[in-house]
């Protein structure tokens, strides 16, 4: 009966829970927060002291009585309490940007999840954004998400191939008609680029490096394949801990070593890339021949991975624009779609 009055003043909010970063898409607004995904807080008294960017830079400076964590990992909740204040603090900066005279009711949420969670995995996202202050939460598969973010028309029997390469998952599917066809959830993806680059300084040059340190060596020189000429390959000169007198040492890193070091999680992709093909229906072959594979997430950035990627299927490659906020603004547009809305939730009509 009071659902009509209370959805005049809600705000409705497209969320991307992501493993390094949140983003909340609020319609009408656009992008109103991008934060990282990390809490910091006692140990005893699991008190939170700082969430997003604050929290991002105690990372490896905190004394013993504080940790650091990252509530989400490879996609799913492992720290229910930590995103739970992680997200209460997020819609709070939220609502202080919307100004909304209306402050007590809620907002509407929907939230882009892993098409690979379980039942359970799928509960504690919808019970931690409930958890968090939201009215109302729906969640959506972040492939479908990511399609409709982009513009493509999901709901049409045609082909629509997107890899969306995030922080804790890979997701590979073939969308038609407002479903998954053919997908691969992958627990491969930027953070395992991350480890990766870090463990092989460390055995080339017995140099430990930070988290921050080894990310920005990814942001920085990380390539899918090797440049055109020698010149144009990238160095950076890093910092860290020599292993073996466990003094400070500094190496100067090139794109060619990031490139080696990431290279096997990259053929893992395309070898799960190529899978997709296989399985794929032959009626929906010429539909994405023609449209081409689409590439989103954070990971779609690296240099030359679409050029890689077209080298290996044979098939068109290009990349979103502004890939890493596909699933959030698609998170967005469902939400404000009813008809849509119905048809991509997950458990609904």
């Amino acid at each position: 009966m009071w659902a009509f009055p209370f959805s005049l003043f809600s705000t409705n909010l497209g969320i991307d829970l992501g493993t390094a970063n949140t983003l909340i898409f609020a319609g009408g607004k656009g992008i109103i927060l991008r934060q990282p995904s990390v809490v910091a807080r006692q140990k005893k008294t699991k008190k939170v002291l700082a969430v997003g960017e604050k929290a991002k830079k105690m990372i490896g400076k905190t004394p013993a009585a504080i940790e650091v964590v990252k509530p989400i990992r490879d996609g799913v909740i492992a720290d229910f309490d930590a995103t739970l204040m992680m997200l209460s603090e997020f819609f709070k900066e939220v609502q202080e940007f919307e100004k909304h005279p209306f402050k007590i009711f809620k907002p509407k949420v929907a939230v882009g999840i892993s098409s690979g969670v379980t039942e359970v995995e799928r509960r504690a996202v919808r019970d931690v954004v409930l958890g968090a202050g939201a009215i109302r939460g729906f969640l959506i598969e972040e492939p479908l998400a990511a399609a409709v973010g982009i513009g493509l028309p999901v709901e049409e029997a045609a082909g629509i191939f997107l890899v969306d390469i995030g922080g804790g998952t890979t997701e590979i599917a073939v969308i038609s008609m407002g479903g998954i066809v053919v997908g691969r959830c992958l627990r491969i993806a930027g953070e395992e680029m991350d480890e990766a680059i870090a463990n092989f300084l460390r055995l080339k040059y017995s140099l430990l490096l930070g988290e921050a340190t080894v990310e920005e060596i990814k942001i920085q020189l990380g390539s899918a394949l090797a440049l055109p000429s020698a010149k144009e390959e990238r160095q950076m000169v890093v910092r860290g801990r020599d292993l073996e007198t466990g003094l400070p040492k500094s190496v100067k890193v090139n794109s060619g070593e990031v490139r080696e070091a990431i290279s096997p999680i990259l053929q893992e992709i395309l070898s799960q890339i190529s899978e997709v093909i296989e399985e794929m229906p032959p009626e929906l072959v010429n539909d994405i021949v023609s449209r081409g594979i689409v590439l989103c997430g954070g990971g779609a950035q690296i240099k030359g991975l679409d050029k890689l990627i077209a080298e290996e299927t044979k098939m068109p490659v290009w990349v979103a624009d502004e890939p890493m906020t596909c699933v959030v603004r698609g998170c967005g547009k469902i939400l404000e779609n009813e008809s849509l809305l119905r048809r991509l939730r997950i458990g609904g009509k």
